[in-house]
C-alpha cells in the first residue's frame, strides 16, 4: 500500500513500515534537521512543510495514499512535561483534518499513552467518526513489540467505512509474552553489563542492567553527575557505569547501524532520537495491518465465491 507519513521526524515510523513492505511515497516534517536526516536515509522525499498551516490538501491527494501515518508532536501531553495541552495539541486535530480531507482507506496515528486524558483527543475522534472512519485504539508496550525498551505508546487505527475495534485482535495476537531486554537484542555487543540513565529525580534509580528492558529513551542524555547519591534499586555502583552513547540510544530505538544521522548538533540529535517511534515497534504495527488487510481481502473473496456458488445453485434449481 502507498503510505504518506506526517510529522515524520527523522523516519522511525517510515522505516518500520518500509521494512514491512509498504511503499512510502512521501513524508512531511517541519524540523529542518530532521528533514535533512530523513532525506539522507530514504529514496522518497521528505518535504519541509508546516502541517498546522495546510489549506490546500491537493499536495497530499495527488500522492493517492492508501494509508496516512503519523505522530503529531506530543510534548505538551508527555509525562516528562507539565501535562497541560497547549499549541502542540492542535497538531493532533491538524492530523485528523488532513486525513478526512484526503480520505485514505486507512490511517494510523501514534502518540503518548496519556493522550486520551485530553479534550483534543475527543475532538480528533469526532472528526474521524464524522467522516466515516471505524476506529481501533490500543496502548502498546514497545518491549513486547521487538524493542528492548519499556516504552508505552498509543496507537489509533482508522478504516474508512470500517467497524470499531475490528483491528484489535490483529494488533494483540503477536505481542511477545516476555519483555525484550537489552541482552536479548544486543547479546554482549555493547560491552557493558550496567549503565546510567539520569532519573527525573533522585527518588528514582539511575543504574540499570542489560538484563532488563531499557527505560524510555528520552530527548536528553546526561552524564553521571558528581552529586548522584545512588539508589537502593541501582543494579551496580554508580562509580562503575557510564551512560549509553548517542548511537547506542539510537540502536535501543532499533534504528539500524547503517542509519545516517549526519553531523548535526548533539542536542538536536538526542531530541530527534528520543522523539522517534522505535523502528521495530512501527514494523510490528505495520505487519499487523498487513495481516488485517490480507485477512479482510480473503474473507471478501470467500464471501464473493459463496455468493457466486449460491447464484449458480439457484439457477440450476430453476432450470
Amino acid at each position: 500500500m502507498k503510505v504518506v507519513d506526517l510529522f515524520s521526524g527523522c523516519g522511525g515510523m517510515s522505516l518500520g513500515f518500509q521494512n514491512a513492505g509498504f511503499e512510502i511515497v512521501s513524508a512531511f516534517e517541519n524540523w529542518d534537521e530532521a528533514v535533512s536526516v530523513y532525506n539522507a536515509n530514504f529514496k522518497h522525499p521528505c518535504v519541509n512543510l508546516d502541517l498546522s498551516q495546510v489549506e490546500d490538501y491537493s499536495v497530499f491527494k495527488q500522492l493517492n495514499p492508501e494509508i496516512i501515518i503519523g505522530g503529531p508532536p506530543c510534548q505538551d501531553y508527555s509525562s516528562s512535561g507539565n501535562r497541560i495541552a497547549k499549541d502542540n495539541a492542535n497538531l493532533t486535530t491538524d492530523f485528523a483534518n488532513i486525513v478526512v480531507n484526503v480520505k485514505p482507506k486507512f490511517f494510523l496515528m501514534e502518540n503518548v499513552d496519556q493522550i486520551k486524558k485530553y479534550d483534543v483527543y475527543d475532538k480528533a475522534v469526532n472528526i474521524f467518526k464524522s467522516a466515516g472512519y471505524g476506529l481501533t485504539s490500543k496502548i502498546l508496550d514497545a518491549s513486547l513489540c521487538g524493542v528492548p525498551q519499556k516504552r508505552k505508546r498509543f496507537f489509533l487505527f482508522g478504516e474508512f467505512n470500517g467497524t470499531d475495534d475490528s483491528f484489535l485482535p490483529f494488533l494483540e495476537k503477536n505481542l511477545s509474552k516476555k519483555p525484550m531486554t537489552l541482552r536479548d537484542y544486543f547479546g554482549n555487543s555493547l560491552g557493558i553489563e550496567h549503565y546510567y540513565r539520569h532519573p527525573r529525580n533522585y527518588n528514582r534509580r539511575g543504574v540499570f542492567s542489560i538484563d532488563e528492558p531499557s527505560p524510555t529513551i528520552r530527548g536528553v542524555n546526561r552524564p553521571v553527575p558528581s552529586g548522584y547519591p545512588g539508589h537502593h534499586n541501582d543494579t551496580a555502583p554508580v562509580t562503575e557505569v557510564r551512560p549509553l552513547t548517542t548511537l547506542e540510544r539510537s540502536y535501543v530505538q532499533t534504528f539500524p547501524a547503517y542509519f545516517d544521522f549526519l553531523s548535526i548538533s548533539k542536542t538536536n540529535l538526542e531530541q530527534m532520537i528520543g522523539n522517534a517511534v522505535p523502528v521495530k515497534m512501527a514494523e510490528y504495527v505495520a505487519n499487523a495491518i498487513n495481516e488485517y488487510v490480507k485477512n479482510k481481502n480473503s474473507l471478501n473473496e470467500a464471501l464473493k465465491q459463496d455468493k457466486q456458488m449460491n447464484m449458480f445453485e439457484f439457477e440450476v434449481i430453476n432450470i
